[in-house]
């Protein structure tokens, strides 16, 4: 029995996908819930099972964008499963006749082709191609067409490519390729944040010396009591993020049209780096989440995204977004509103510099944080309280953050 297999989907709101994988070649023989692709949906990228152990035809091409219940593959259910690790098919045996004597020829000149003579249609593009070469800055007179009479088609504006300049020597080659759904997708939403909002960036800075006095003293004891999980940054900032967040709930909303949804729950998005890419997986109520709940959180979505296994619903929803930049180095950013949500806060690398304290001069690990909000609905005062808020958490997360107990919050 011949059983069509056709793309599930992978949530609500999506309805097309990219082949991105094949993870099976065309006439293997394939077992019931072995992955056989993989697929990028605009959120997430997906392994694609077998419904059915077979021989397995593919009726699509990695690249290919198929709609959400297209069929992708064949799966011949009666096909015979190879015995041992005996390939599918066995190569046929082919005899070699022997060898006729061939007397060699001196080589033929090549034909010579008569270039096409130049009539008016020669480098005029069409008008798709003509928009194309405009966007991309690109003169027709560089480009060589190759329709009709020498006219410029909407394909050689796709794949030509601007004038680099006059080569000196060394190497100097490209390569094109495309980008998958999800990084497209991406660019997409970035680029809408920028255009679709009235984002602007407040900028403060966090002495980071009492958060390191209580990891240094607590961190063993916390990985050793829950199981290898570590006592890190993130648990500090969602932690007091949330608290803020209840301080300033404008800063837990979003615009709809006319109207602003406020919310009395915190999903806090963790921007992570997977990869295929940025991805955003979702801390669900992290209000009510203790320390130990955060860290085993935000660890088992990063150990999902990092193997490929983060799923739609694993990405959906989120009110608020932190971003950490400062594993990468980054001493000061800008970050971009993850729309539909209204903030985002920016984290940044750890550096020692010399602050006043009490009229002295003193060395402490410094971090500059950044929070990026949409002020169609969040003012000037949310915005600065907000982060003025999460710093004097994080400069004082015994009073704050842990009840002035923390053994209990760390439950050791």
């Amino acid at each position: 029995m011949i059983l069509e297999m056709k793309v599930p989907s992978p949530g609500e709101s999506i309805k097309e996908v990219e082949i991105a994988t094949w993870l099976v070649k065309d006439g293997d023989y394939v077992e019931k819930d072995q992955a056989i692709a993989e697929v990028d949906s605009d959120k997430a990228t997906l392994e694609l099972p077998a419904e059915a152990s077979g021989i397995i035809t593919l009726k699509a091409e990695e690249g290919d964008a198929v709609a959400v219940g297209a069929v992708v593959c064949h799966i011949d259910t009666d096909g015979a499963k190879p015995a041992g690790d005996a390939p599918v098919a066995e190569a046929t045996k082919t005899v070699e006749a022997p060898k006729a004597e061939v007397k060699a020829e001196a080589p033929k000149a090549a034909p010579v082709v008569a270039a096409p003579a130049a009539t008016y249609a020669s480098g005029t593009p069409s008008p798709a191609a003509r928009k194309i070469l405009d966007e991309k800055n690109i003169a027709p007179a560089s480009v060589t067409g190759t329709g009709k009479d020498g006219r410029i088609t909407k394909d050689d504006a796709v794949n030509a490519v601007p004038s680099m300049g006059t080569p000196t020597g060394g190497s100097r080659g490209s390569e094109r390729t495309k980008l998958s759904m999800l990084r497209r997708k991406v660019a997409e939403r970035l680029v809408a944040a920028k255009n679709e909002t009235a984002m602007l960036t407040t900028f403060n800075e966090v002495n980071m010396t009492p958060i390191n006095t209580l990891r240094n003293e607590y961190k063993d004891a916390f990985k050793a009591k829950h199981g290898g999980i570590g006592l890190g940054y993130m648990s500090f900032f969602t932690k007091a993020v949330t608290r803020a967040l209840k301080l300033f709930p404008d800063v837990n909303s979003m615009m709809d049209g006319d109207h602003k949804i406020a919310f009395d729950f915190c999903d806090i998005s963790i921007a992570v780096s997977g990869p295929k890419g940025l991805m955003v997986p979702v801390v669900r109520n992290a209000e009510n989440l203790t320390f130990r709940g955060v860290e085993a959180d935000i660890k088992r979505l990063a150990i999902k995204a990092r193997d490929g296994q983060i799923t739609v619903d694993d990405m959906t929803g989120g009110t608020f977004t932190i971003t950490n930049g400062g594993v990468f180095g980054s001493m000061l950013s800008t970050p971009i509103i993850n729309p539909p949500q209204s903030g985002i806060l920016g984290m940044h690398n750890i550096i020692e510099r010399p602050i006043a304290v009490n009229g002295k001069v003193e060395i402490h690990p410094m971090m500059y944080v950044a929070l990026s909000y949409d002020h169609r609905i969040i003012d000037g005062r949310e915005s600065v309280g907000f982060l003025v808020a999460v710093k004097e958490a994080l400069e004082n997360p015994m009073e704050l953050l842990m009840d002035n107990n923390p053994k209990k919050a760390l439950e050791l």
